[in-house]
């Protein structure tokens, strides 16, 4: 099994099965064999039936990693089989799409189903499939997962669909050893992924990672740890237009998570082409919309709003200070959704002192000691976590604790897993509190970290020189 491959499980009775209703005897390995995995086989997905896990141990543990991990499953519901019924009462409690009932028309479905979307197939007198039936499902079955592949995305669960704040469950694939294969399959691709990226000049780096993408073939058929493992390596050198290219090219379940939309739109802003950035706020609105508002999503917005406002400065727009109050306003949003995060509260601040209107200042006072104290909690100076400890040196900086603020910063960027983007941001944000910033002594020391800041960035690479 090719473990880079997105896996449709079938959950069907096995051998021969007598319906109750009709009476008639149903040949379902046949039906597999010749309707359900050509189906699957033709949309480019791996099939697995229960009976065909080969990972040993417990049957009912692997049909169960199955039922919540799989990316697809199939479910055919004839003979009103109570496993299959259990199973799939199970896979709809975990995943809101990508489950597709299938039934024969030996008898309509119970009525508790029957709003569920199912694909009919006829069945002959002996309860064989047909050429024409088995011909009809193929076609049937692979359209609706070529659907689910490209999109719209669309919930099939009833309680999804009737729940619109049903959680769901996530699970790690590592928690179980069915999933084994694809547990090291994933080790060994980020290992390659991180040799790609450590090449220099970045150029190089991207055309390695690109490679990587090349091999692993069509993203529709990727599973979605691997994609988004390949996606979040272009953005660690920059690649911005591969970033929105692999994001546009990947399944329709995996372009629509959060996180994926969330670092498109981080990826649109930074490329900032024609039509870029409102692609990037539309994109962002849309998620609020959809999954309600979260500090991420809104630090997002906040941050596209700074840059527009930053190039209109620079550009002596009269936009300028509108792009400022839209800025503020998404950063404020944003903390105040989720108080324990502290990212959008520091921009907002450091917004706040830039713009120095009538309340910024009450304002500031207001939000600098909860900011603070949400820094805190995950560790302060002392986390391992860049985003933290970047945080409290921007804090130290609008206190004008300046001793305090470079320790931060000799911590903040000795610390592993440093991206040039992440030192780039932050040096933006000391930018803007230098501007802020009157008292020559003061301005003296945050200019000091801002050298440092670039020198670590012409370390870190040393084909980008610029800061964002």
């Amino acid at each position: 099994m090719d473990a880079s491959k997105q896996i449709c499980f079938v959950d069907m009775p096995f051998g021969k099965k007598v319906d109750p209703h009709s009476g008639m005897e149903i040949d379902f390995d046949m039906i597999y064999d010749i309707g359900i995995r050509p189906a699957i086989e033709a949309a480019r997905l791996v099939a697995i039936r229960a009976d065909q896990e080969t990972s040993g141990g417990i049957i009912h543990k692997a049909m169960f990693a199955r039922l919540l991990l799989a990316e697809f499953v199939v479910a055919d519901m004839t003979t009103a089989n109570a496993n299959v019924f259990y199973e799939l009462g199970i896979r709809h409690a975990a995943k809101p799409q990508t489950t597709i009932p299938i039934f024969a028309t030996v008898a309509a479905p119970p009525f508790d189903v029957n709003l569920i979307r199912a694909i009919p197939y006829d069945l002959r007198d002996n309860g064989r499939l047909s050429d024409e039936s088995a011909y009809r499902l193929i076609a049937e079955l692979s359209k609706r997962i070529d659907s689910a592949l490209t999109g719209p995305v669309s919930q099939d669960s009833p309680l999804f669909s009737l729940f619109p704040e049903f959680p769901g469950i996530e699970m790690s694939h590592e928690l179980t050893d069915v999933f084994r294969d694809r547990v090291d399959y994933s080790r060994t691709f980020r290992d390659a992924l991180a040799e790609a990226r450590s090449v220099q000049p970045r150029d190089e780096a991207v055309a390695a990672l690109k490679v990587i993408e090349d091999d692993l073939g069509d993203p529709l058929l990727i599973e979605r740890g691997v994609l988004i493992d390949l996606f979040l390596s272009y953005r660690s050198v920059e690649a911005w237009d591969e970033m929105v290219a692999l994001y546009d090219r990947m399944p329709a379940v995996t372009r629509d998570a959060a996180l994926c939309r969330q670092q498109a739109a981080l990826a649109l802003n930074r490329r900032n082409g024609a039509g870029d950035r409102n692609r990037a706020m539309s994109t962002i609105r849309q998620l609020i919309d959809d999954l309600g508002p979260s500090a991420e999503s809104y630090g997002m917005l906040g941050r596209i709003y700074k840059d527009m406002y930053a190039e209109a400065q620079s550009a002596g727009s009269a936009r300028a200070g509108g792009y400022l109050d839209l800025a503020i306003e998404a950063y404020n949003e944003g903390f105040e959704t989720e108080p324990s995060d502290f990212y959008p509260g520091t921009n907002a601040i450091t917004l706040l002192l830039k713009r120095d209107r009538d309340g910024d200042r009450e304002k500031i006072d207001y939000l600098a000691p909860l900011v603070t104290f949400a820094a805190v909690r995950r560790g302060g100076e002392r986390s391992d976590d860049y985003w933290t400890v970047a945080t409290v040196m921007e804090l130290a900086v609008v206190s004008r604790d300046y001793d305090m603020a470079e320790r931060c910063l000799n911590r903040a960027v000795a610390l592993p897993g440093l991206e040039s983007w992440m030192l780039k941001t932050t040096r933006n944000n000391l930018t803007l509190a230098s501007d802020s910033e009157n008292d020559p002594a003061a301005l003296a020391r945050i200019r000091r970290l801002i050298s440092l800041m670039d020198d670590v960035i012409d370390e870190t690479d040393s084909s980008v020189n610029d800061a964002d």
